[in-house]
Order: C-alpha cells, then structure tokens, then sequence
C-alpha cells in the first residue's frame, strides 16, 4: 500500500508543476484534466503525508528513549502519537478503494407513480419535493425535463428531471428502486392504511463520448407542449419527442419554449438511458457482483417503506430504521445516504465490491 501511495505522492507533485506551466491556459481542456486529477489525489496524497508525519515523529521518539534526560518526554510524544496511526491507515485503505466513475456525474432522475393510483402519484409528487430540498442543501442546480399532472391535488404521474452539481450521482445514486409508502389516503373515510409504490431511477448523464447515437438511428418528432388535462400550453411546435429507432427507446421534453433546447435536453436523457442499458448489460455479467449491491440498479428491487402512521422510515437493503420520517420528507436524506455509503465502503473492506 505504502509503495502505491509513494506514487500517487510523486504523480500529485508533478501535476502541481504541471498546473503551473504558463502554457496550458492555452489548452483548456487538458488543463481542466489535470486539474481534476489533481484534485481527486489531494485527499489521499495529504492522508499520506498526516501518515508520515505521525510515523516520523514516532521513530524520533524511540530514538529519544535511549537518553534519560528525555526519556518522559518520549513516552509522552509516543503516548500522543502511537494511538493515531491505526485510524489513519484505515482511512487510506478507504480512500485508495476503487471508486465509483460515475460519482462525479449529473443524473437524470425520473419518477414514476407505480400501484396505488392518485395516492402513488401523490407520492411522486412528495418525493420529488424531497429531493428538490435536498438538491438545495448541496447547491445543485435542478431542470425539470417533463412532468404528467395526475389530475388530483398536486399529484404527478412520473417526472424527470437533469440535477447538475458537485458528486451528485455518488449521493443520489442508491435512490433507484421501488419506494414503498404506507398511510391513510385522504380520501378513506374508514381510516386504514393503504400501501402504494413508485418507481425512482437514477441515471449518470452520459456524455456524447460515452454513447455514440446515429442520426440515422433516430426519428424526431415536434408537437405543441400541453399543461394539464391535455390544453395547449403554446400555439409553436416547442416540444420534441425523440425515438431510438434500434432500442425502441422514446424521450420526450417539452419544458422549455426553444424546439433547439428541448431537443438538446432530450438527448442528454436519451444518452444517459443507453448508457444505463449498456451498463446493465455489464451488470447481468458480474451476477455475483450483483448480487452484493445495496440496491442501486434494479427498478423492481423494493429499496424503502415509508410508514407515516408511524413515522418510521426503513431501508431495506442495510435494515435502517429510523422515526423521524417527518424529517426526511422535509429533505433531512443524508443521515440514510450516509449509512448506505458506509456500508458500500465495509462491503468494499471486505473484497465484496458493490458497484452502482
């Protein structure tokens, strides 16, 4: 391990003399490739450097025991310093685990109402408040792609939506499965509780060198945007609807009022699907890969129980359970978000890799 971080030390200090060079203002893109290396090996090479220190100042004090006259006060370093090199080692060990490339993308989100009619697509339409708070408390930026009103109260159908932002999809990831949701709807007037479900996928944004998309593979359709109950929203053919004609994949995105930017907008969706589908495929390969995951592919995998009788929020896949749920719905996620990457990272320890 030490021999590997020697490296990444050597390697982290080159591209500091890199980032230096007058010339690459000039090269903008290598520029910001250096940069994001550089940025990635900070923590582990400044991890490193913490080690060596504390290392070094241990050896200096058993060097110092020899002499009487300093003896205690070696003790005294030794009984300062000793106790610190465990942690940071298993702190290295977790910060030279593989890690996730997509974690630093954007996703596309999309929400679907799944069983229990208006009360699921009320749900969809609370679960999207959720993630819209929480995207808040990182300073991400949200678009909404679409979205289908459901017709009762401030229900949604499905949505989706592009978050942009610093490692959004390395937080948002473990979001994708069925969320189950307990309570009494409104509208029952015997008072029992009902159980509907939706749908969340969560979709790295794929870049154009990660999907190459055919024009020829494509059929393009324009159609006025429409609100709800089906009315024209505008008189201008705005809204796109692109089909990938091999995959049979359809992306629709009527959000904007420039046909230039809806089009632009669906195909970072339609990018994203085919990288989903590509990276599924890779999936079904490493089964037993699969099989150790947290849950972060599958759709049909039930991730979440929402029991608002109890206030009882339950993750399934790591057996969390907590009582706050009120919270949560108000966008407090990171405390599960963190329990479900810190499992991830003990089932890495364990040489059980869980890839999302």
């Amino acid at each position: 391990m030490f021999d590997r971080l020697s490296q990444m030390e050597a390697r982290y200090d080159s591209l500091s003399r890199d980032m230096s060079d007058p010339s690459l203002v000039n090269d903008q893109k290598k520029f910001q490739a250096i940069a994001k290396e550089h940025r990635d090996m900070e923590p582990i090479v400044e991890k490193y450097r913490q080690y060596r220190k504390v290392a070094d100042g241990i050896a200096d004090a058993k060097a110092m025991l020899a002499d009487p006259d300093l003896k205690e006060m070696a003790e005294e370093e030794l009984a300062t310093l000793q106790p610190q090199v465990e942690p940071i080692e298993e702190e290295l060990k977790v910060l030279l685990l593989p890690k996730d490339p997509n974690d630093d993308k954007n996703i596309i989100i999309e929400l679907r109402a799944g069983t229990g009619g208006d009360e699921a697509a009320l749900f969809v339409a609370e679960m999207f408040r959720l993630y819209l708070r929480f995207a808040e408390q990182h300073k991400w930026k949200v678009q909404v792609m679409s979205e289908s009103e459901s017709g009762i109260g401030n229900g949604l159908k499905d949505v989706t939506a592009i978050f942009e932002g610093d490692k959004v999809y390395q937080q948002m990831k473990y979001e994708s499965g069925v969320h189950r949701v307990q309570r009494v709807p409104a509208t029952e007037t015997q008072g029992r509780v009902h159980t509907s479900a939706i749908t969340v996928a969560v979709l790295p944004e794929a870049e154009e060198v990660d999907v190459k998309i055919e024009a020829k593979d494509l059929r393009i359709d324009t159609f006025c945007s429409s609100g709800p109950g089906g009315q024209s929203v505008n008189t201008t053919y705005s809204a796109i609807r692109i089909t990938h004609l091999p995959t049979n994949t359809v992306v629709s995105c009527q959000d904007e009022k420039s046909q230039i930017k809806n089009r632009e907008k669906a195909m970072r969706v339609l990018r994203s699907r085919l990288y989903e589908v590509e990276a599924e495929r890779i999936h079904q390969i490493q089964a037993k890969d699969r099989k150790s995951q947290v849950g972060t592919g599958d759709r049909s995998e039930k991730i979440r129980t929402y029991n608002f009788p109890q206030n009882r929020l339950t993750d399934h896949r790591i057996g969390l359970t907590n009582h706050n749920l009120n919270m949560v719905m108000e966008g407090q996620l990171q405390p599960t978000v963190d329990a479900l990457i810190a499992h991830d990272i003990a089932e890495k320890m364990k040489g059980e890799p869980v890839n999302a």
